[in-house]
């Protein structure tokens, strides 16, 4: 027995000696986890854009590709358009069966979807804001896609718009499933739907605003294309905009205090005298009554419960969305619901030096080139 006693002995003296050691070697720290940049931090996985050919889609694309993601942008069969740096793809997004086969071929991790109907009808709206967004849901849940971002709108939070209540409808579905984490980002305004009248002010023609009473008029802290689409591809990897680690809803606006439309007048006055040079002329500012706008939209809804048209519904859809934009606020005051660097006067620079992209939804009045 005395040979085990002593072994017993040796072991629990060197046991002894490895706890002792244990407990004077400093604790090991805890893995490091990589803080998240805004503008910076990306992961390793492939991306696939949807609604890349439209104004934010088209920045989402090149922001991805600047980061350094694996990127997919996927437009219309019908479509030419092609990006540096990113592979393109051609696809329905209402076929679901074809969306589907381009997630999987794209070997697709994160979906970003920037598909927004174009007039905002009802039927627009329902095809391409809801049907459409959600088969990519679907098609991004089949192929096994970790995380899903949607390209929705500030303006949500007041549903009175067929548009409105097709994107909350898809905010709704990507809530009730838990196959994908998600986020959501709801964007004041952009930059090119304040943007229309800067050849009217130049040609010495009025800036019209629509006059809510009390010399008010509405206010808005509108977003860049390349802020809003950093801002969008963060929400690949921050943990404080995912559905699973913090809070998905994310709406944001850019660095200007709120600038009324009267005020957004005085601004493109600024920015013509900065790029034309010589001396500032003020602007003719025209105030328009909201009841004359009032009056327009209730005609158009007469006319439509008279006749029943579908052009004329279309027409008083598209006056509603005008007056709702006349006088709602689209505007964040909170810090972390402001992204961004570029002001609203640096772009009516740019545009007054080098024009902008006509489109006939939003920059109603513009050209390109923008002529002198």
């Amino acid at each position: 027995r005395e040979p085990y006693s002593l072994c017993t002995a040796m072991r629990l003296s060197i046991s002894a000696a490895l706890a002792c050691a244990t407990a004077l070697r400093p604790a090991a720290r805890a893995p490091m986890r990589m803080s998240f940049v805004p503008g910076v931090t990306k992961t390793d996985e492939r991306v696939t854009v949807v609604g890349a050919s439209g104004y934010i889609g088209k920045a989402v694309v090149r922001e991805c590709v600047r980061r350094g993601y694996a990127t997919t942008a996927v437009t219309r069969p019908t479509s030419t358009l092609t990006f540096d740096g990113a592979t393109t793809a051609r696809a329905e997004c209402e076929d679901l069966a074809g969306i589907t086969d381009a997630f999987e071929a794209a070997k697709t991790d994160v979906v970003i979807c920037c598909l927004a109907s174009r007039s905002g009808t009802e039927s627009d709206s329902l095809k391409v804001d809801y049907e459409a967004s959600v088969n990519c849901l679907e098609a991004a849940r089949k192929c096994g896609a970790r995380h899903y971002v949607l390209l929705s709108a500030f303006c949500v939070a007041k549903p009175d718009l067929s548009f409105q209540t097709a994107k909350l409808r898809t905010e709704a579905a990507l809530a009730a499933q838990n196959d994908v984490t998600y986020s959501v980002v709801r964007p004041t305004a952009f930059f090119k739907s304040l943007s229309g009248q800067v050849e009217i002010v130049r040609g010495g023609g009025p800036f019209v605003y629509f006059d809510l009473g009390g010399d008010r008029s509405a206010t808005c802290n509108p977003i860049s294309e390349a802020d809003l689409a950093m801002a969008i591809v963060d929400t690949v990897c921050d943990p404080a905009k995912n559905s699973k680690t913090g809070d998905p809803i994310w709406n944001v606006g850019g660095p200007d205090a709120g600038i009324s439309m009267k005020a957004q007048g005085e601004l493109i006055a600024d920015a013509l005298a900065a790029v034309d040079g010589g001396e500032r002329k003020a602007p003719w500012l025209l105030p328009v009554p909201i009841g004359v706008f009032d009056t327009i939209v209730g005609g158009i809804k007469w006319a439509y419960d008279l006749t029943g048209a579908d052009s004329v519904k279309d027409a008083w859809e598209l006056g509603q969305i005008g007056r709702y934009y006349a006088v709602e606020d689209m505007l964040t005051t909170e810090p972390a619901e402001k992204y961004g660097a570029m002001s609203l006067l640096e772009h009516y620079k740019n545009v007054a030096e080098n024009g902008q992209e006509y489109d006939p939804y939003t920059t109603v009045f513009a050209k390109n080139p923008l002529t002198k």
